[in-house]
């Protein structure tokens, strides 16, 4: 099949027009018109992740975070995003990123799908598409009240993480939960407004941390990662499902850190 059949089927159900005004989405490199047979996944197209792609016979990388987000002036073996580019264009490969379109319309359901949360609702509106209102996160409930602690080990064990962080009062009762992946602090108030007693999401520095307690809501911190990196199982059971002629494989879940 040709690249933009793929890639029009991705723009019909996730959207350019819904992802954030700063972000960079859609075909970044390449040329649609090719043939492709295998759709490597990724969370990040980094050197290592290209050179799996690459190694994997991959014709077409999709990933979640865009390699490319402001203007560049060179395109040389100088830089790792030169360095990228130029493999791209050489091996033939193209190159599709999802970003805040796929958080918007893909990764809130499916985060709280993973987080256990029941009736749930957008944490931030960003629009209505199809009578019905979009947005970043969800905020849900559980079936059954936990401390934060035990609902801090359920995130742990869902997202298979080596480590979550935890704000808060363990032994405090939880029961709304707001969920937002990647970096989500600035949904803190957010969080607050919906009521929230626990908020799930990523990037939490120090001080974010003990003054968002101070204000009654506790977090968990389970990584920009560990929160995201799920759009990679997700897509390829899309795809196989939409196109089973194609090959989709995935890279190497990894956290990006290492715990000592």
């Amino acid at each position: 099949m040709k690249a933009y059949e793929l890639t029009s089927w991705l723009e019909k159900k996730y959207p350019a027009a819904a992802a954030e005004d700063w972000d960079n989405v859609g075909l970044l490199t390449g040329d649609d018109t090719r043939e492709i047979s295998h759709v490597f996944l990724a969370l990040d197209l980094t050197e290592e992740t290209l050179a799996e792609a690459v190694k994997n016979g991959a014709d077409m990388i999709l990933t979640h975070h865009p390699m490319i987000f402001s203007g560049i002036k060179k395109i040389n073996n100088h830089s790792f995003t030169g360095r990228k580019i130029l493999t791209l264009i050489q091996k033939g490969i193209v190159y599709y990123a999802m970003h805040t379109n796929y958080d918007v319309l893909g990764m809130a359901d499916l985060s709280a799908g993973y987080l256990k949360l029941e009736n749930c609702t957008v944490l931030s509106p960003t629009e209505e598409r199809d009578g019905e209102e979009q947005g970043f996160g969800r905020v849900g409930e559980l079936s059954e009240t936990m401390t934060l602690g035990a609902y801090a080990k359920l995130v742990k064990e869902s997202l298979k993480l080596n480590d979550v962080k935890v704000y808060g009062d363990l032994d405090r009762e939880v029961k709304r939960i707001a969920v937002c992946t990647g970096s989500g602090k600035s949904m803190i108030h957010d969080a607050l407004a919906a009521g929230a007693d626990a908020y799930v999401t990523g990037d939490i520095d120090h001080h974010t941390g003990i003054d968002t307690v101070a204000e009654g809501l506790a977090l968990i911190d389970a990584g920009h990662y560990g929160t995201e990196y799920i759009f990679m199982d997700a897509m390829k059971k899309e795809l196989n499902q939409a196109f089973p002629e194609l090959k989709v494989s995935c890279a190497a879940v990894k956290s990006p850190y290492t715990i000592l």
